[in-house]
């Protein structure tokens, strides 16, 4: 078959910007190595060239989206005519599309072709705005929670989206992320000795939701608190810094931040990882910390640190609150940094690595090799069946509301809220939605003394959804 590709980023030989970019060549080398001939059209970058993935596989960086990341369709009128030229021309004859992410905004220019779309977050705009302009074959979620984050917001308007949306768990090739020594290559980078140092890892994009101000306040802890003179906390430098004075700004208060906390000697700022490295990298380290409040479609950190022996401290944030059980990962509310500290400091103690039970069940669960197969079989299987229809119908008294899958309750009357990050408490809401777990009304809500306005403000803020 002839398969076209899309990725609104830039992609490279051997550097990856994302776990999104590691799964997008897993996936496509796997189609080339089935005999298949796969284009990859991408996002221009003034450090990118046409290259090769495999032999079958020619990723072409022709799309000029607007660089640096955010606001990709940030250009002209004539460049974005540009980009829907270049995909139709691609696209006339294709026998399959894979579109990596969803953000390729213009449906129409796939209506004639087997379509496979895979979101990837659900955070950035052009993917939240994509899964509501879904008019795929198609839709692969890499958890079950994102699947039914799309299906509790686009699929109260899209009501095939159920039946057409399937769950891929991202893979973890356990050949490369598993135990060992980390190499000399990483020992340079880096400059830490694991010998002699406590090293905890934040490898995360620059972005304030990732989680680095909580990182900055654990190793505080770690260092004040615990007597951890050893520490080191790893940040590597976003590749984009040189072109990006955002990104700049970014580090530079967050090395203020870090130096009038007297933590400057306890931190180290180093270049972009190569993705050969990152299995060294998680091996250098004693800790992973995933704590920011970023809502996370997958996660891969945490996972593959685990899968490298290190093990990893999440906040209970999106996919994390469900991806592993709670005695195979620790697991802390958000923004509770004594506890993640306290937690650290245990670990750092014991000299503790990933437990038997925890690679067991990443084992069973997140083999590359089901990934690769999965997502083989649902690209090519693919059949044409037209745009998803839609349907928008009013609310009204019988409407039924749940506790969405971005909030859950806990504690005495508390409910957080993944993209508010915010922990509030709400006794009224935490009753209902423990007592009609699959959906209650406004009648039923009133019984507690919640008024059809407070009904309403609960959906307004996300705090509640319309059952789909």
């Amino acid at each position: 078959m002839r398969i076209v590709g899309f990725s609104i980023n830039p992609l490279f030989e051997d550097r990856v910007i994302g776990g999104s970019a590691k799964h997008q060549r897993n996936v496509l080398v796997r189609l080339g190595e089935l005999g298949h001939q796969v284009t990859v059209l991408c996002t221009r970058h003034p450090e990118s060239r046409p290259f090769h993935w495999h032999d079958n596989v020619a990723v072409q960086p022709l799309l000029p989206f607007k660089q640096p990341f955010p606001q990709p369709y940030e250009v002209p009128a004539y460049q974005l005519a540009e980009i829907a030229q270049t995909l139709a021309d691609h696209l006339a004859g294709a026998d399959r599309f894979y579109m990596h992410d969803g953000e390729l905004l213009l449906p129409y220019l796939y209506r004639d072709v087997p379509t496979v779309i895979s979101l990837r977050d659900n955070v950035y705009p052009e993917t939240i705005l994509g899964s509501f302009l879904f008019a795929a074959d198609t839709l692969i979620a890499i958890t079950e929670y994102s699947r039914q984050v799309y299906l509790h917001t686009a699929g109260r308007f899209l009501p095939e989206l159920e039946s057409r949306a399937i769950t891929i768990n991202n893979g973890i090739d356990f050949g490369l992320f598993c135990p060992g020594e980390p190499g000399p290559a990483i020992m340079a980078l880096t400059g830490v000795d694991p010998a002699r140092h406590f090293v905890v890892l934040h490898p995360h994009r620059p972005e304030l939701t990732k989680g680095l101000a909580q990182t900055v306040a654990v190793a505080e802890l770690l260092v004040r608190r615990y007597g951890c003179d050893t520490l080191r906390v790893l940040v590597p430098r976003w590749f984009d810094e040189a072109i990006s004075p955002e990104v700049r700004a970014y580090y530079a208060a967050f090395e203020g931040e870090i130096a009038a906390r007297g933590l400057r000697e306890h931190f180290v700022f180093h270049g972009w990882v190569p993705q050969r490295l990152m299995p060294d990298y998680y091996r250098l380290g004693h800790l992973s910390l995933v704590l920011g409040s970023f809502v996370e479609a997958f996660g891969n950190v945490a996972y593959e640190s685990l899968a490298c022996g290190t093990p990893a401290i999440v906040a209970r944030v999106a996919t994390h609150r469900s991806l592993l059980p709670d005695d195979l990962i620790d697991k802390v509310h958000y923004d509770d940094n004594e506890a993640a500290a306290a937690i650290a400091a245990a670990i750092w103690r014991e000299g503790r690595r990933t437990p038997a039970a925890t690679m067991a069940y990443l084992r069973r669960h997140f083999a590359i090799e089901a990934q690769l197969d999965a997502y083989a079989g649902a690209i090519l299987g693919a059949r044409r069946v037209g745009p998803a229809p839609s349907s928008a119908r009013p609310l009204g008294p019988q409407t039924r509301y749940v506790l969405p899958p971005w909030c859950y309750a806990w504690g005495d009357g508390m409910i957080f809220h993944d993209f508010l990050a915010r922990h509030r408490r709400m006794p009224e809401l935490s009753a209902l939605a423990a007592a009609h777990p699959v959906g209650f009304d406004a009648a039923q809500a009133a019984q507690l003394g919640v008024s059809a306005e407070g009904l309403a403000s609960w959906r307004r803020e996300g705090y509640v959804a319309p059952l789909p």
